[in-house]
């Protein structure tokens, strides 16, 4: 976390003890972000006055991840051309075409697999389309969940290729979410016409939807976030964010989010003041990096976050319901709480 305000902060100065790197690298390597951390650090010209050890080991990761995302990039391409080809509306989420834009580069930030945001009247035919691809091992689907996952063997690998196909972002069940606000202001991607990009907006909104959904777990979800108010500054308008939130019973969770990215980078605040920002009170960095499990707070973060996230009493007791129905309680508290 030191490193990540440092990185995101010009006055504050990395530190020197070759100890502290040696920890550091341990962080980086737990939390995946191996290449966020060497490309930013490059980027900010402060990659060489960290301890050669460190670069070497941060670089390595970055070049297998630029391998990694240059072959999954063109995956993606072919998924493309074929739903182009189909007349099929698609929105890539997150993957490479995240990476380069908000990160400026296509080996920036690590991808494994492919999200795609479809129209579920485009359902069947979107299926269609991945299977022609040869993603043809399905996975069973999650009732109540929005998305279906198609993933195929590749060679040399023991870890194959998925897809996943979107057709929301939040359960319907637990929101008042109109995913048509999203498609209207999505833009085509350039040669095509059925291939879309979300607006800088409502990415940012689904940055954050997608931390929340993870309890921000993972220093990547901070990056992320960190990233785009980076870049997006002034463009991000908080006022419109808290009201849509507020109109699609995502409130809370937008608020939470947010809070405990600002409470644990007060930098921003200098950069884009959060105007609803709330005491975090039970989150904590320990938990996330597994120094201290199973601790009183990590129980009520957890309740906080599986329960209390939710604008209407509705909400939270239909995920209450739908969380009782899935495992014993003793299992489903354990598992949250390692996540």
């Amino acid at each position: 976390m030191d490193l990540i305000r440092v990185l995101y902060d010009p006055l504050a100065p990395l530190p020197t003890d070759k100890r502290y790197y040696e920890e550091l690298v341990e962080d980086v390597e737990f939390f995946g972000v191996s290449s966020q951390v060497y490309f930013l650090l490059r980027q900010k010209g402060m990659l060489d006055l960290t301890p050669v050890f460190f670069q070497e080991r941060l670089k390595h990761s970055y070049m297998e991840a630029l391998y990694l995302n240059t072959f999954i990039g063109k995956q993606t391409e072919q998924l493309f051309n074929l739903f182009e080809s189909r007349e099929i509306n698609v929105i890539p989420l997150k993957g490479t075409v995240f990476a380069s834009k908000y990160f400026g580069h296509i080996g920036a930030r690590p991808t494994t697999d492919i999200d795609l945001l479809i129209q579920i009247s485009d359902i069947e035919k979107s299926i269609d389309c991945v299977k022609l691809l040869g993603y043809t091992i399905e996975e069973e689907n999650i009732p109540g969940h929005f998305h279906y996952s198609f993933s195929k063997k590749l060679p040399g690998s023991e870890i194959p290729l998925t897809v996943e196909l979107h057709w929301d972002l939040v359960k319907r069940s637990t929101a008042s979410f109109n995913i048509n606000e999203f498609w209207h202001q999505a833009t085509t991607i350039s040669p095509f016409r059925h291939v879309k990009e979300l607006s800088d907006y409502h990415m940012f909104y689904m940055i954050c939807l997608h931390g929340w959904r993870h309890n921000l777990s993972s220093i990547k979800y901070f990056i992320d976030i960190i990233q785009m108010i980076i870049v997006l500054k002034e463009k991000l308008d908080y006022w419109v964010l808290l009201e849509d939130a507020a109109s699609h019973k995502t409130l809370k969770r937008i608020i939470r989010t947010l809070s405990i990215v600002y409470e644990q980078f007060p930098q921003l605040g200098n950069i884009k003041p959060f105007p609803n920002q709330r005491l975090s009170l039970w989150w904590e960095y320990k938990a996330i990096r597994k120094i201290e499990r199973n601790t009183f707070k990590n129980y009520i973060d957890f309740i906080d976050y599986q329960f209390l996230s939710y604008d209407s009493t509705k909400h939270c007791l239909l995920e209450v319901w739908s969380w009782l129905k899935t495992q014993p309680l003793h299992i489903c508290l354990g598992k949250s709480i390692k996540r």
